[in-house]
């Protein structure tokens, strides 16, 4: 099952359009060669404020719904706040929250969006103004859906405000493989971080990224999974200065799928950076995450 938020994405200032062209262009790729079909998609609705609420400090997200950030908050953010950034926002939380409750039906979901790993309880950072996973990891224990969560991400940035929320969290384990010298510039420390050198390619990549699950799984055992899948770890990627091919990249989702299949942990991907010159690099490297997910899971 995929969340598709067709409204926001074209409705988004035409300022921050690039790279977000990928949001339309993904599902439209997956439908076309067959993947998936039109059943497979679901439309989510806003989130519910209480879940924002269990994570989020309250002041915060009322300023932020009413627009009362100052400048400067919105410069970090990486947005111009309006409107309609603010319910697209909400909904892709929901997205990610609907995914995880279908991913405990069929194994497997995906957020054609989502993975807003740099937001922190107080703050947005990094295009990243509420954190998805964390809402949707809280919600599962809150009502006893899952009991041991592991947040696996593999965007080239570290997930600083995810690391940050779950810093007391003893039931959520989280896991960022990162670029070293890639934003943000001061780190916060996930329960496990490796962080990749500058051009790293695929076989030390890999090899790096099995082992960190294998030591994950000696001390943790996760019941659900959430994956950040960026492909902004590309050698084409015009911000990740990492040195991984497409071949590469679709390896190393196939390891994380796998590693899920092996504990039989459900899974929710979200899709996470990617900023390759060329758009057309960035869909089939997303595509490939979900044709891995599916012929995985099958």
């Amino acid at each position: 099952m995929i969340a598709f938020h067709p409204i926001y994405v074209h409705k988004l200032p035409e300022n921050h359009r690039f790279p977000m062209d990928k949001y339309d262009l993904l599902p439209r790729q997956l439908l076309h060669e067959g993947t998936v079909d039109q059943a497979h998609f679901f439309e989510p609705v806003k989130l519910k404020d209480e879940y924002a609420e269990a994570v989020h400090e309250k002041k915060y997200l009322e300023r932020l719904k009413n627009l009362e950030l100052s400048k400067k908050e919105q410069r970090v953010s990486g947005f111009i706040h309006n409107e309609t950034l603010i319910k697209r926002e909400w909904t892709i939380m929901e997205g990610t929250r609907m995914a995880a409750e279908k991913a405990l039906v069929h194994s497997i979901a995906f957020n054609i969006a989502g993975g807003t790993h740099h937001a922190f309880a107080d703050r947005g950072e990094g295009f990243c103004l509420l954190n998805d996973h964390v809402i949707a990891s809280h919600w599962l224990l809150k009502n006893n859906k899952a009991q041991n969560i592991l947040i696996i991400d593999l965007d080239v940035h570290q997930g600083n405000g995810t690391a940050a929320m779950c810093a007391n969290e003893p039931h959520i384990f989280t896991f960022s493989m990162h670029g070293k010298n890639n934003y943000p510039l001061h780190k916060q420390i996930s329960d496990l971080d490796f962080e990749a050198e500058d051009g790293i390619k695929d076989k030390s990549y890999l090899y790096e990224l099995e082992k960190s699950l294998d030591h994950i799984v000696k001390s943790f055992h996760p019941d659900f999974i959430f994956y950040q899948a960026g492909v902004d770890v590309l050698e084409s990627d015009k911000l990740g200065r990492l040195g991984l091919s497409l071949s590469g990249c679709k390896k190393r989702d196939e390891i994380v799928f796998e590693y899920s299949k092996q504990l039989n942990c459900p899974i929710v991907t979200t899709m996470g950076g990617g900023y390759s010159k060329e758009i057309n690099t960035i869909v089939e490297a997303h595509a490939n995450t979900y044709r891995c997910g599916y012929d995985i899971r099958d």
